[in-house]
């Protein structure tokens, strides 16, 4: 697909509604003018018994409702991008993946966003990962991509391979690169802003005089029932607007998965795992419908006027035009089973391969060594990429071999740094000891006795 002319495309049509929606509150303090003249007219008098021009009448009521939504507005957009994205993630009770995480998964997951972020020119957002959700889905949240963060559910990292996952999260990626976050927060702002409008209005109509229209006790009750109607349906038609411009931010965010990973074939693969899995990208928990705006996939099943994602079938078929939904109904069977496994992991994990400690491995070590030194150059770059059998139990010996305290230690942020200082004390005593002191002078003494203990 020619991604940069879809993502001109979306862009355009979502300015469109979003201009749209700035007309609709418009038309909201139009119609809320209108009412108030007609309730009052030219009955309204001034201090001196002057009646009250019907353009002072217009000015005056535009200024309070446009002040009295924008006021609302901007107290609902403070609060909902306070805390940053990772309040968002915690709310729902994701789990935090540190950066020096041993889980397999969380690694690769970590991995795959840090290549994203480089991609995309973004610094890398916090992670998390809601274990308790076996659909495949994510979102990205927060106001701005210093305070941004990513969390993917446990069957995304479960049931989807290494291009898949990069098209879901470069998919996140283009929500934080292309300020989605805060233009949902922003819509939402507004949205909230309206409803108020009818909520204070109903609450007025409540409460007006009734009985005796010297006090204009009429004229309050006519302009709190207009006031309060508008309102209901100046929020009806802005979800309506508001689900649409999701829909196109779904269909760029696509495009731009496919920019940062270069191949569409993950980020499809993803969709049509959504379209073929019973569980789809469903989520639990109560509060999702909070993050529905900004999940990878549907996760809670809203009506088509209001859906906050296009079909699945239509994201599909934006990727690969040729796409025959038939195809998915043979690979979903076996989607769908409980021992599926990605096809990047068919082969026992790493860890587990390092654990057997099978006298056959050393065997299978010998292999790859002993090829390498009888091909040549050319033979040995046609292998890069393509892994056998044998170079995977060569790889488990290695790690096996490794000692428990250096293989700690290379998978933590800080003691990664002393494993290198450690690998690069010589041999030489006299030597060695050279390096220590200007260890130990440049970096202090606990440095020097940390490299120490890793090099001994």
């Amino acid at each position: 697909m020619n991604f940069f002319e879809q993502q001109a495309k979306v862009r355009s049509r979502s300015r469109g509604l979003v201009l749209l929606f700035g007309m609709a509150v418009l038309g909201i303090i139009a119609a809320v003018d209108l009412v108030v003249v007609t309730a009052f007219g030219y009955a309204g008098h001034g201090r001196y018994g002057q009646p009250v021009p019907v353009q002072t009448i217009v000015l005056w009521t535009s200024a309070a409702v446009a002040g009295f939504i924008a006021l609302c507005s901007l107290y609902r957009i403070a609060s909902l991008s306070s805390g940053g994205g990772s309040a968002v993630a915690q709310e729902l009770g994701a789990t935090l993946v540190s950066p020096d995480t041993n889980d397999a998964r969380h690694r690769k997951l970590r991995n795959v966003v840090e290549e994203i972020a480089i991609a995309s020119g973004v610094p890398v957002p916090q992670i998390f990962v809601l274990e308790q959700e076996t659909g495949i889905n994510a979102f990205a949240s927060g106001f701005s991509p210093s305070d941004a963060a990513v969390t993917v559910t446990r069957g995304a990292l479960d049931k989807l391979n290494r291009d898949e996952l990069q098209g879901v999260i470069g998919h996140e990626f283009s929500h934080i690169v292309n300020g989605d976050m805060r233009l949902n927060i922003r819509l939402m702002g507004l949205l909230f802003g309206i409803l108020a409008l009818g909520i204070v209005a109903g609450k007025v109509l409540r409460n007006a005089p009734r009985g005796d229209d010297r006090k204009g006790g009429g004229a309050i009750m006519l302009v709190a029932l207009g006031v309060m109607i508008i309102g209901y349906i100046g929020v009806f038609f802005g979800r309506l607007i508001k689900a649409s411009v999701s829909r196109q931010r779904e269909y760029l965010a696509d495009a731009s998965a496919v920019q940062f990973t270069r191949q569409s074939s993950g980020i499809a693969g993803a969709l049509k795992k959504l379209a073929g899995l019973d569980q789809g990208s469903k989520l639990h928990d109560a509060h999702g419908e909070e993050v529905a705006h900004m999940l990878f996939g549907d996760g809670i099943g809203y009506s088509a006027l209001f859906a906050t994602h296009p079909p699945l079938l239509d994201r599909i078929r934006a990727l690969e035009p040729q796409f025959n939904p038939r195809d998915i109904e043979l690979p979903s069977q076996r989607w769908n089973q409980d021992d599926y496994v990605p096809e990047d992991e068919e082969r026992p994990l790493m860890a587990d391969l390092a654990g057997r400690a099978a006298p056959a491995a050393a065997g299978a070590a010998a292999a790859p060594a002993a090829a390498g030194a009888a091909v040549g150059a050319q033979s040995l770059t046609a292998a890069v990429g393509r892994p056998q059998s044998a170079h995977f139990d060569c790889a488990a010996q290695l790690r096996q071999s490794i000692p428990a305290p250096l293989l700690a230690a290379a998978h933590g942020q800080d003691s990664s740094v002393e494993l290198i200082y450690a690998l690069l004390l010589d041999a030489v005593p006299d030597v060695r000891e050279k390096q220590l002191a200007l260890l130990e002078k440049n970096f202090g003494a606990a440095l020097r006795q940390a490299v120490t203990a890793l090099g001994q």
